[in-house]
């Protein structure tokens, strides 16, 4: 009977994270994630360099190499439009494609 107890409030615990959301609402870091990094790599100066892209409760952290900060300044700003992104912070550096 307590293991039943234990599963139910468990289970109630879950849905209460979500309270006034809907599903489609909830995205999740990974979601973040996937969508931050398809936007490096389509973009047309930053997929050849190396970018990593960490996200954290909807902090996104960029760390990795740059050919300008204009390319820089174009991807923050596409990935702060990300639903559910509450920052992000930019540790690249500048790199001249060789």
């Amino acid at each position: 009977m307590a293991v039943l107890m234990f599963f139910g409030l468990a289970l109630l615990s879950g849905c209460a994270s979500m309270a006034g959301e809907t599903a489609g609402e909830n995205i999740d870091d990974s979601t973040i994630h996937t969508k931050a990094t398809a936007i490096v790599v389509k973009d047309s100066d930053a997929h050849y360099f190396k970018i990593d892209v960490t996200v954290t409760q909807g902090d996104v952290v960029l760390t990795g190499f740059v050919n300008s900060r204009g390319t820089e300044d174009r991807i923050v700003e596409e990935i702060r439009a990300i639903k559910c992104v509450k920052s992000v912070k930019r540790l690249l550096k500048l790199e001249e494609r060789k």
